[in-house]
Protein backbone atom coordinates (compact mmCIF):
# COMPACT_ATOMS: atom_id res chain seq x y z
CA UNK A 1 0.00 0.00 0.00
CA UNK A 2 1.64 3.30 -1.20
CA UNK A 3 1.58 6.11 1.56
CA UNK A 4 -0.74 9.13 0.98
CA UNK A 5 0.16 11.07 -1.96
CA UNK A 6 0.14 14.99 -0.61
CA UNK A 7 3.03 16.99 0.46
CA UNK A 8 1.20 18.35 3.62
CA UNK A 9 -1.71 20.23 5.03
CA UNK A 10 -1.16 23.55 3.47
CA UNK A 11 -1.65 24.70 -0.46
CA UNK A 12 1.42 25.20 -1.28
CA UNK A 13 2.61 27.87 -4.03
CA UNK A 14 3.31 26.82 -7.51
CA UNK A 15 7.28 26.77 -7.23
CA UNK A 16 7.47 29.04 -10.62
CA UNK A 17 5.60 31.48 -8.05
CA UNK A 18 8.01 31.30 -5.63
CA UNK A 19 10.99 34.66 -4.90
CA UNK A 20 14.20 34.02 -7.04
CA UNK A 21 16.20 32.81 -4.15
CA UNK A 22 13.87 30.08 -2.98
CA UNK A 23 13.37 28.64 -6.80
CA UNK A 24 16.86 28.93 -7.09
CA UNK A 25 16.94 26.80 -3.81
CA UNK A 26 14.34 24.55 -5.19
CA UNK A 27 16.54 24.23 -8.27
CA UNK A 28 19.91 23.15 -6.79
CA UNK A 29 18.02 20.37 -4.16
CA UNK A 30 16.88 18.90 -7.29
CA UNK A 31 20.31 19.04 -8.92
CA UNK A 32 21.87 17.81 -6.06
CA UNK A 33 19.24 15.59 -4.45
CA UNK A 34 17.68 14.62 -7.67
CA UNK A 35 14.28 16.06 -5.54
CA UNK A 36 12.95 18.92 -3.71
CA UNK A 37 12.43 17.72 -0.25
CA UNK A 38 8.42 17.82 0.83
CA UNK A 39 9.99 19.44 4.22
CA UNK A 40 11.18 22.72 1.95
CA UNK A 41 7.96 22.17 -0.11
CA UNK A 42 5.59 22.54 2.95
CA UNK A 43 7.85 25.64 4.31
CA UNK A 44 7.11 27.40 1.12
CA UNK A 45 3.82 27.79 2.43
CA UNK A 46 6.01 30.70 3.95
CA UNK A 47 8.99 32.09 2.11
CA UNK A 48 10.92 33.95 4.56
CA UNK A 49 10.46 30.87 7.18
CA UNK A 50 11.75 28.87 4.74
CA UNK A 51 14.94 30.83 4.14
CA UNK A 52 15.27 30.47 7.91
CA UNK A 53 14.70 26.52 8.15
CA UNK A 54 17.35 25.93 5.27
CA UNK A 55 20.52 28.53 6.48
CA UNK A 56 19.42 26.56 10.10
CA UNK A 57 19.29 22.99 8.88
CA UNK A 58 22.39 23.58 6.22
CA UNK A 59 24.58 24.87 9.43
CA UNK A 60 23.23 22.00 11.47
CA UNK A 61 23.86 19.15 9.37
CA UNK A 62 26.31 20.01 6.62
CA UNK A 63 28.88 22.65 7.98
CA UNK A 64 31.70 21.66 9.99
CA UNK A 65 31.36 19.89 13.37
CA UNK A 66 33.02 17.43 15.43
CA UNK A 67 29.99 15.32 15.06
CA UNK A 68 29.99 13.67 11.39
CA UNK A 69 27.52 13.74 9.12
CA UNK A 70 26.54 10.11 9.77
CA UNK A 71 26.32 10.96 13.27
CA UNK A 72 23.97 14.21 12.83
CA UNK A 73 21.90 11.82 10.59
CA UNK A 74 21.69 8.81 12.93
CA UNK A 75 20.86 11.23 16.12
CA UNK A 76 18.40 12.36 13.57
CA UNK A 77 16.95 9.04 13.37
CA UNK A 78 16.75 8.40 16.73
CA UNK A 79 15.03 11.38 18.05
CA UNK A 80 12.56 11.05 15.10
CA UNK A 81 12.21 7.11 16.07
CA UNK A 82 11.18 8.24 19.95
CA UNK A 83 8.76 10.99 18.34
CA UNK A 84 7.53 8.28 15.93
CA UNK A 85 7.94 10.88 12.97
CA UNK A 86 6.71 9.29 9.33
CA UNK A 87 8.88 12.16 7.70
CA UNK A 88 11.90 12.14 9.34
CA UNK A 89 12.16 8.60 9.59
CA UNK A 90 11.93 7.74 5.86
CA UNK A 91 13.86 11.13 4.93
CA UNK A 92 16.84 10.46 7.18
CA UNK A 93 17.03 7.03 7.37
CA UNK A 94 17.74 7.13 3.96
CA UNK A 95 20.53 9.64 4.29
CA UNK A 96 21.69 6.61 7.29
CA UNK A 97 21.88 4.54 4.29
CA UNK A 98 23.60 6.96 1.76
CA UNK A 99 26.28 7.95 4.32
CA UNK A 100 26.77 4.68 5.99
CA UNK A 101 27.29 2.03 2.99
CA UNK A 102 24.69 0.18 4.94
CA UNK A 103 21.48 -0.66 4.07
CA UNK A 104 20.36 -2.00 7.89
CA UNK A 105 22.06 0.84 9.90
CA UNK A 106 19.08 3.01 9.00
CA UNK A 107 16.44 0.18 9.53
CA UNK A 108 17.85 -0.96 13.25
CA UNK A 109 18.32 3.08 14.09
CA UNK A 110 14.48 3.32 13.33
CA UNK A 111 12.87 0.45 15.37
CA UNK A 112 15.67 0.33 17.83
CA UNK A 113 19.34 1.74 18.11
CA UNK A 114 20.28 -0.34 20.72
CA UNK A 115 20.12 -3.64 18.75
CA UNK A 116 22.93 -1.71 15.92
CA UNK A 117 26.63 -2.62 16.46
CA UNK A 118 27.94 1.17 17.67
CA UNK A 119 31.19 1.95 19.06
CA UNK A 120 31.17 3.80 22.41
CA UNK A 121 30.95 7.55 21.16
CA UNK A 122 27.86 6.75 19.10
CA UNK A 123 26.17 4.63 21.80
CA UNK A 124 26.59 7.19 24.47
CA UNK A 125 25.37 10.27 21.77
CA UNK A 126 22.53 7.97 20.82
CA UNK A 127 21.48 7.21 24.86
CA UNK A 128 21.44 11.02 25.13
CA UNK A 129 19.61 11.84 22.00
CA UNK A 130 16.77 9.18 23.55
CA UNK A 131 16.65 10.42 27.32
CA UNK A 132 16.77 14.05 26.13
CA UNK A 133 14.14 13.43 23.71
CA UNK A 134 11.67 11.00 26.03
CA UNK A 135 12.58 11.91 29.53
CA UNK A 136 14.57 15.80 29.68
CA UNK A 137 13.89 16.73 32.85
CA UNK A 138 15.90 13.52 33.90
CA UNK A 139 19.02 14.65 31.71
CA UNK A 140 21.51 15.97 34.00
CA UNK A 141 24.93 16.07 35.01
CA UNK A 142 25.93 12.03 34.78
CA UNK A 143 24.69 12.18 31.38
CA UNK A 144 27.04 15.20 30.00
CA UNK A 145 29.43 13.41 32.23
CA UNK A 146 28.94 10.08 30.16
CA UNK A 147 29.07 12.18 26.54
CA UNK A 148 32.46 13.38 27.82
CA UNK A 149 33.92 9.82 28.94
CA UNK A 150 32.90 8.87 25.49
CA UNK A 151 35.21 11.39 23.82
CA UNK A 152 32.86 14.13 22.89
CA UNK A 153 34.46 17.81 23.08
CA UNK A 154 32.01 21.12 24.74
CA UNK A 155 31.58 21.92 21.49
CA UNK A 156 30.76 18.37 20.20
CA UNK A 157 27.73 18.29 23.25
CA UNK A 158 26.77 21.92 21.89
CA UNK A 159 26.57 20.21 18.50
CA UNK A 160 24.60 16.80 19.56
CA UNK A 161 22.10 18.89 21.84
CA UNK A 162 21.68 21.44 19.28
CA UNK A 163 21.00 18.44 16.43
CA UNK A 164 18.40 16.88 18.97
CA UNK A 165 16.67 20.31 19.85
CA UNK A 166 16.30 21.01 16.39
CA UNK A 167 14.20 17.64 15.59
CA UNK A 168 12.17 17.30 18.21
CA UNK A 169 10.96 20.79 16.87
CA UNK A 170 10.95 19.64 13.21
CA UNK A 171 9.64 16.31 14.01
CA UNK A 172 6.11 18.27 15.71
CA UNK A 173 5.88 20.36 12.70
CA UNK A 174 5.67 17.63 10.91
CA UNK A 175 3.54 15.52 12.47
CA UNK A 176 1.12 18.71 12.86
CA UNK A 177 1.74 19.04 9.41
CA UNK A 178 1.00 15.76 8.12
CA UNK A 179 4.45 15.82 5.94
CA UNK A 180 4.55 13.37 3.79
CA UNK A 181 7.97 12.46 3.00
CA UNK A 182 8.99 11.97 -0.64
CA UNK A 183 8.06 8.83 -1.89
CA UNK A 184 12.11 8.21 -3.82
CA UNK A 185 13.51 8.23 -0.08
CA UNK A 186 12.01 4.74 0.25
CA UNK A 187 14.20 2.66 -2.22
CA UNK A 188 17.09 4.97 -2.04
CA UNK A 189 20.27 3.79 -1.08
CA UNK A 190 18.96 0.02 -0.49
CA UNK A 191 22.01 -1.99 -1.73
Amino acid sequence: MPQPDHVSIYDLPDPSEMDEDMQRYFEICAEKLGLVPNVLRTFSFNQEKLRNFAAYYNTLMLAPSGLSKLEREMVAVVVSSANRCFYCLVAHGQAVRALSGDPHLGEMLVINYRVATLDARQRAMLDFAWKLTTAPWEVDEPDRQALRDAGLSQADIFDLADVIGFFNMSNRFAIASDMMPNAEYHAMDRG
